[in-house]
């Protein structure tokens, strides 16, 4: 796509200018600059908080593989080849661990482990290579939309005008909120404790989740077999004592709650302590503005679906902008974009929603229902391969790049 003045701005006008430094807005941008669109991306290169990861799941990994991006972060992440998920919530109706293997459906792995840190660090370094995205390290301080284009304010002066705008700018996104469009929010009685774990034994591979009452204690590989990430979600009271422990007594604290199958803990990374709260936009596009990751939906972190939602937002835009080439900012191709994202966001955000509030009800029949479902998982083979792989690659709606 060409580049041609902008008289608002006397400078270029993008096809598309993507706000938002971090992973999803420097996927959006690389996805759709290997396009030879002409992208800008805006915002400054904050640091990342460390002793937080992300599982990217196959799909995942399959469009970094496309964006150029995957070959160096390889070697830094985790395969995670096997899932266990252990009920440990004292309920009447305990059914057995449910054991998944990603071989049964035909992968050596369900996704691939990796601190977010370096995610972030391998994008960028990608992003400097891309001679088509042009990096604009200033912090948007507003948008205007005229009839063929929307032009941002940067702070500290001056303007970038694009076809189109993609708001990666987050759970409190001010794009969103100037655009009007409307937010369901809610919150949880929980937080989330994340560090980065050394322990005795080797993980072998294998990512374990408790279902505890009071949310789900997750352990995910990392590489090198004997360190791993934590994700422990409990009552926000005792996320906050956890927290203040040392790291001596909370390693402790992390071997009991994982029934020393790892053996004994050492705190091998910094911690974090995640409110848990909710976000969806039921209709993720306004005029010459699209919404992708957390300025879109906001996940507790449950399941790995909030950053790998992320990236199906940020391929999916790549697709609907390759259809309609000549204005990717068209009423069409937001409609087009808006469709398929809304529903997918919708039935994630359903699932994880519903899983965390059935672990914190005693309520008798919900126990039922969630563990009759596990126990199905556990033994009917077709409909286990059946979630396994609508869990990993939506079978719906798929992008290009995310496709086997």
């Amino acid at each position: 796509m060409s580049q041609t003045a902008d008289p608002q701005t006397e400078g270029p006008l993008y096809d598309v200018a993507v706000v938002g430094a971090g992973a999803v807005g420097l996927a959006t941008a690389l996805a759709l600059a290997r396009d030879g669109v002409r992208t800008a991306l805006v915002g400054r290169h904050a640091p990342v908080a460390d002793g937080r990861t992300v599982a990217l799941l196959d799909g995942s990994v399959r469009l970094l593989r496309a964006l150029g991006a995957w070959e160096a972060l390889e070697p830094q992440a985790a395969p995670l080849a096997e899932m266990h998920l252990i009920d440990d919530t004292g309920s009447l109706f305990r059914p057995p661990p449910a054991r998944f293997v990603a071989r049964e459906i035909g992968l050596d792995a369900f996704g691939w482990n990796v601190e977010s840190a370096r995610l972030v660090e391998t994008l960028r370094a990608r992003a400097r290579a891309v001679p088509e995205l042009v990096p604009v390290e200033h912090d948007s301080a507003g948008c205007t939309v005229a009839a063929d284009r929307a032009v941002l304010a940067l702070e500290g002066g001056g303007h970038v005008a694009a076809r189109l705008v993609v708001a990666a700018d987050g759970g409190a996104s001010p794009l969103r909120e100037a655009a009007g469009l409307a937010a369901r929010r809610w919150t949880y009685p929980q937080k989330a404790l994340t560090t980065i774990l050394a322990h005795a034994r080797d993980h072998r591979e294998v990512s374990t989740e408790f279902h505890t009452r009071e949310g789900p204690f997750t352990l995910v590989p990392l590489p090198g077999g004997r360190r791993s990430s934590l994700v422990w979600v409990s009552a926000e009271a005792r996320a906050e004592r956890l927290a203040a422990l040392d790291d001596a007594a909370l390693a402790a604290a992390i071997e009991r709650q994982a029934q020393s199958m790892l053996g004994a803990m050492r705190i091998d990374g910094p911690r974090g302590l995640v409110p848990m709260r909710g976000l969806s936009v039921p209709r993720p596009v306004g005029p010459r503005l699209a919404l992708v990751g957390e300025a879109a939906h906001v996940f507790p972190p449950i399941g790995a679906q909030g950053l790998n939602l992320g990236l199906r937002d940020a391929a999916a835009l790549r697709d609907a902008v390759a259809e309609g080439a000549r204005d990717p900012g068209s009423e069409a191709v937001l409609a087009g974009f808006a469709r398929g994202r809304a529903l997918d966001a919708r039935l994630r955000t359903g699932a994880v929603d519903t899983l965390n509030r059935s672990l914190l009800t005693a309520f008798l029949p919900s126990d039922l229902a969630r563990g009759a479902g596990l126990l199905a998982l556990s033994t009917i083979a077709p409909l286990r391969r059946l979630v396994m792989r609508e869990g990993v690659t939506p079978r719906l709606g798929t992008p290009s790049l995310m496709r086997g």
